[in-house]
């Protein structure tokens, strides 16, 4: 999947071996294999199907973010980049062909 990210710090952050460390500690081998994960999914319905990342759409004023988890209470937050959003017939995201994701943050959103 073609990732972009939000800021050049973020990407920073999440892309560079020490930086995950310092920023992420015991979880740091987690947002490394995320990150893999993210990068090495072919579309957004494999990225679903691994169950450790556990990649789901959030609700509420978060309607058009995804996450997938850290740890039991830490996310990767991402956007669909894509424009216009691939949808199926019935009107709902064709999740096989979304290859472009956009990740806004990290946080504890619980």
């Amino acid at each position: 999947m073609k990732i972009d990210y939000k800021s050049n710090k973020l990407k920073k952050r999440l892309t560079d071996a020490r930086e995950i460390q310092k920023s992420f500690g015991v979880n740091a081998k987690r947002v490394a294999q995320r990150i893999f994960e993210m990068e090495n999914s072919p579309n957004l319905e494999v990225l679903k199907q691994i169950p450790a990342a556990n990649c789901h759409s959030l609700k509420g004023n978060r309607k058009m973010e995804w996450a997938v988890d850290i740890s039991a209470n830490h996310r990767i937050i991402f956007e669909i980049s894509q424009d216009p959003l691939p949808s199926k017939d019935d009107g709902s995201i064709d999740l096989a062909n979304v290859n472009e994701i956009k990740i806004l943050d990290t946080e504890d959103y619980h």
